[in-house]
């Protein structure tokens, strides 16, 4: 009997009784338990089964499931006599982080009590005979939302105390997503003040912690040491480039193939290894997006199933408002190259906009970005060096990333539209006016700078030539030559056929000297001329009548451009 495909089931239990589409990781049970590490933090990208697998964990070792036997007949761990008799043996506390994403750090400590109020409520039994003193009982009675942050901090480990005391055994506690207030944190501005609630928080549940027997936890990104684990010596760390779990969580090759036969799609192997194959986890490759994977069995057709549903602002602020080097990385990544960075898998999110490289960390940590090639080595000054090769993971990936660009544009999408019909029509005066309503509209949302002299205006240019590749790049190869220098940025486009005109853009900042915009235009126009851009076009094979060139001067958010053909130029009209 075929299984029945049930999206979003994240319940063990459900999934079991219910015989839905299962692919076996009970391996990882014995995996864990055999390593006998006291505290292991796990990170792998969204909707890649880490909930599952703690509920897994939950299901096998708490003594609230004793004798389920039936959740893991017929799977891996049950043909193993010895596990089969560790089931259902411990008292487990089992909490998830992943709905606290409040905007304010009230509001967020507020939903971490709440959660711990919960396992309190649940657990009232305790109260029950001579167990706890009259103190503990007016203590377990005082536990709810409203309770202070330093009361707040040592409740789970007088539960692990009252837990271990009931059942007599130290307990196993399990922490999903741990890392969402941290990131809800930084992007709303208050991360100093959630971390060190949090880092008070693990301190007592995970370390100075005697009643504690294991511990998972679970997360996207490896929160760096110094912001909340400074005290945690006993953490394993199993991260994407770790060997450890390393098909424990996504789907195999050879499970996805299989899985393909069972719903009767033999044959859409190719299609489904496009979209959504390319994660790598410590040497293991070929390991597919697991979300994605059930949706194309369930639907029957490949989608963007994975990129629809993660958690991607972050990123997307992070690239949009980055500098210069990083959105000139980023285009890198857009054309479908390889970018070679020193990864820091420790991410420390208040150094997000500062930290060189740090973006491309997250990025690698959340599954937007695979590693293609790894290479350690001594440097000359007897340092430690590790390089990796990046590239986006697969087709999911960047047709996600290409949704993001436009979101950039969508306050102004129709002008924007209009500014590329006009660049294709050659209608200098039409790309003057959309050009200056797309830069007027959303100048500020590529421009970080808390004072005018602080601005950055090249964010706003790469952030419109990652926009060119997005919307053009069926028609055009673009690729962009830039100056270093404030403000000084080239544009070539080459079409993919005869039909269209090949395009040089310059960009340029009006500067002191020049008294109007159209000064700079001219300039910009001269720098094409003069460095001989054009070479490339016409080594390649296009006429020089073919090549349309324009300078684009900016003062602020006011725009003028001008050009055209390679032996004219538009007349300049000030801005």
């Amino acid at each position: 009997m075929k299984r029945v495909i049930g999206i979003g089931k994240q319940d063990f239990e459900k999934i079991r009784t219910n015989n839905n589409f299962y692919i076996d990781k009970t391996d990882f049970i014995r995996e864990w338990w055999e390593t006998d590490d006291e505290v292991t933090l796990i990170t792998r990208p969204r909707r890649f089964g880490k909930t599952l697998n703690m509920s897994m964990l939950e299901k096998f070792f708490s003594v609230r499931y004793a004798g389920r036997c039936e959740l893991f007949e017929g799977l891996s761990i049950w043909q193993i006599e010895k596990y089969r008799r560790l089931q259902g043996t411990y008292p487990v506390i089992n909490l998830s982080f992943a709905n606290v994403k409040e905007a304010d750090p009230e509001g967020m400590k507020r939903s971490v009590k709440r959660i711990i109020e919960d396992i309190y409520n649940k657990s009232t039994f305790l109260l029950e005979g001579g167990l706890l003193t009259e103190n503990e009982k007016a203590y377990f009675h005082s536990v709810n939302c409203d309770m202070e942050d330093i009361e707040a901090t040592w409740t789970l480990h007088k539960m692990s105390d009252f837990l271990s005391r009931y059942y007599g055994r130290k307990v196993i506690i399990l922490l999903d997503e741990y890392d969402t207030p941290m990131q809800e944190a930084y992007v709303n501005g208050y991360w100093k003040e959630m971390s060190d609630f949090i880092r008070s928080l693990f301190n007592s549940t995970f370390k100075t912690n005697p009643y504690l027997e294991r511990a998972v936890m679970t997360g996207v990104t490896r929160v760096s040491k110094e912001s909340i684990f400074s005290d945690l010596n006993n953490l394993e760390v199993v991260t994407t480039t770790s060997g450890k779990y390393a098909d424990s969580f996504g789907f195999t090759e050879e499970e996805v193939f299989a899985s393909l036969e069972e719903y009767g799609l033999s044959g859409q192997e190719e299609l489904i290894r496009k979209w959504y194959d390319g994660f790598t986890f410590g040497e293991t490759a070929d390991i597919y997006n697991p979300w994605s994977v059930i949706n194309f069995l369930d639907k029957k057709k490949a989608g963007t199933y994975w990129a629809n549903t993660s958690s991607n602002s972050l990123v997307s602020k992070l690239i949009r408002e980055g500098d210069l080097e990083i959105k000139k990385t980023f285009e890198r990544l857009m054309q479908g190259k390889t970018i070679c960075m020193e990864i820091d898998e420790q991410i420390i999110y208040d150094q997000l906009p500062v930290k060189r490289n740090a973006i491309w960390s997250l990025l690698l940590a959340s599954g937007y970005l695979k590693v293609k090639k790894h290479q350690a080595y001594a440097t000359e000054y007897g340092d430690w060096k590790e390089e990796y090769e990046l590239e986006l993971t697969n087709f999911e990936t960047r047709v996600m990333f290409i949704g993001m660009v436009r979101g950039w544009f969508a306050p102004v999408l129709g002008d924007y539209n209009d500014f590329i019909s006009a660049l294709l029509a050659a209608d200098v005066k039409a790309m003057n006016v959309y050009m200056n309503k797309v830069s007027s509209e959303i100048f500020s949302s590529f421009d970080t700078g808390n004072r005018p002299s602080e601005r950055q205006p090249e964010r706003f240019y790469h952030g419109f030539v990652l926009g060119l590749m997005v919307e053009l790049a069926d028609r055009y190869t673009i690729t962009s030559n830039r100056e270093s220098g404030f403000g000084r940025y080239d544009i070539m486009l080459e079409p993919r056929n005869t039909e269209y005109d090949a395009v040089i853009l310059e960009f340029k900042v009006q500067d002191e000297e020049e008294k109007e915009l159209s000064d700079t235009v001219q300039d910009a126009l001269r720098q094409i001329e003069e460095k001989g851009y054009q070479a490339n076009l016409t080594a390649n094979g296009i006429p020089k009548e073919r090549i349309r060139k324009y300078g684009f001067a900016f003062c602020g958010k006011r725009v003028l451009i001008g050009g055209g053909s390679a032996n004219t130029v538009d007349d300049c009209r000030r801005c």
